[in-house]
């Protein structure tokens, strides 16, 4: 018989395996100071593009005031217990009826958290019976809530990532599956992938519900705040809102704090109220994090200032990288990736040298997540960045690829630079 524990501390998992050489540089970093463009990174300054702050909110003085009220009079244990026993307050219901409203949905419930919400309305929304069928870069929260389905005897489809072609396909190997068991068909997708910034592709999606029977369910998570004429989201950005079944955000990107939500008509989030495992047996989200995503979805709608900041600066970025010859991908988004041709040691050695050197803080994305051979640095712009950080990023950038070009990074004294 095997010890569970010896098994756990020999495999250590995908990621686990590089813990020992990149806890707290690559993984689990400490970033110190206030939220904002430029944080502490091991005792120095450094320029942070890997905050999903789009609107600059997370440390807004008015926010602030109102977060640390709220927790001057409420604490945060106040409400104590489940909302469907003891955790229900007018402030919730206040909370979900304008979200509702901004998104033009009948009906809005709220959620502790997006990652298990999501997990969640998947698990409520489709019986063993039905069928799902997604993207095929869906957010790890859809896949797990797939292999949830998966696990309860359902079965579910995959299309090459925004291919309608296949999905198409897709859907008539579903339409035949779930003929045979009596059930219906989830099409799920994302509003904006937040890694590569691209859009999920939402008109001919809703396009195919002409010739076939299904519901659509989106993740907006990077979209809500940040597309659209009046920010609500990707739907509104394509004008097809009305045909999203069930839409779905969090609170953590553009509202800067902790929670989420799902809307639709009154009689399907209904039944999601009563059904969601992950919120029926859950404590009720604190009275603090209640009333300071009321005063973020205030200005959000009240204040477009913060989403025409956010454009200017991505924009800038952006076009200013495609200027300089940089590959930013397909990005319709504030997300913007950028892509070079290496391998993951090399990959390693630009971050080093980005951090120690120039100053700059991003996120590197690597093989098995992109295809071997490309490296992909994933910048965040903000609302509260400047055009001087986009001017010096880009500077760097400059200075960087030419540094991969020549081989640098490749020379066994880069590795000798001091972390920790």
């Amino acid at each position: 018989m095997v010890d569970i524990f010896d098994r756990l501390k020999e495999a250590r998992g995908p990621l686990g395996k590089y813990q020992q050489k990149a806890e707290g540089y690559f993984m689990f970093p400490e970033l110190e100071g206030e939220l904002a463009p430029r944080m502490m990174f091991q005792g120095k300054e450094v320029l942070t593009w890997s905050l999903n702050n789009y609107l600059g909110l997370g440390n807004n003085p008015e926010v602030r005031k109102v977060d640390a009220e709220a927790a001057k009079e409420y604490g945060m244990a106040y409400p104590m217990g489940a909302r469907m026993m003891s955790g229900q307050t007018k402030y919730h219901a206040e909370l979900e009826q304008k979200l509702a409203d901004f998104v033009e949905k009948e009906s809005a419930y709220l959620l502790n958290y997006g990652y298990q919400g999501m997990v969640s309305i998947i698990d409520s929304l489709a019986s063993r019976k039905d069928v799902i069928v997604y993207d095929s870069e869906s957010h790890a929260c859809i896949m797990d809530g797939i292999f949830l389905h998966k696990a309860k005897g359902g079965k579910s489809f995959v299309f090459p990532h925004n291919d309608i072609a296949r999905c198409e396909k897709m859907l008539g190997f579903a339409a035949k599956k779930s003929e045979e068991n009596g059930g219906g068909i989830l099409v799920i997708t994302e509003g904006v992938f937040g890694m590569a910034g691209d859009l999920g592709n939402l008109p001919p999606i809703v396009d195919l519900k002409k010739k076939h029977p299904f519901r659509l369910l989106v993740d907006d998570a990077h979209g809500f705040g940040t597309m659209g004429k009046t920010g609500f989201g990707t739907g509104e950005h394509f004008g097809v809102q009305d045909d999203i079944d069930v839409y779905f955000s969090t609170f953590a990107k553009s509202m800067a704090g902790i929670g989420a939500f799902v809307a639709g008509d009154k009689d399907i989030v209904d039944y999601l109220k009563y059904t969601m495992r992950s919120q029926i047996f859950a404590k009720s989200l604190p009275m603090p994090m209640v009333k300071g995503a009321l005063k973020r979805l205030d200005m959000l709608i009240n204040e477009p200032e913060h989403k025409a900041n956010l454009w200017k600066v991505a924009t800038a970025l952006q076009e200013g990288l495609k200027e300089n010859g940089f590959d930013i991908g397909a990005t319709e988004s504030p997300v913007t990736p950028v892509y070079f041709s290496g391998s993951v040691p090399e990959g390693t050695e630009i971050v080093i040298d980005l951090r120690e050197n120039y100053s700059i803080f991003c996120s590197i994305v690597v093989y098995p997540v992109i295809p071997k051979g490309v490296l992909m640095l994933r910048l965040i712009p903000t609302a509260v960045h400047t055009m001087e950080d986009v001017k010096e990023t880009i500077e760097v950038f400059k200075i960087i690829k030419a540094n991969l070009d020549s081989g640098k990074y490749n020379k066994a004294e880069m590795t000798s630079m001091r972390i920790g």
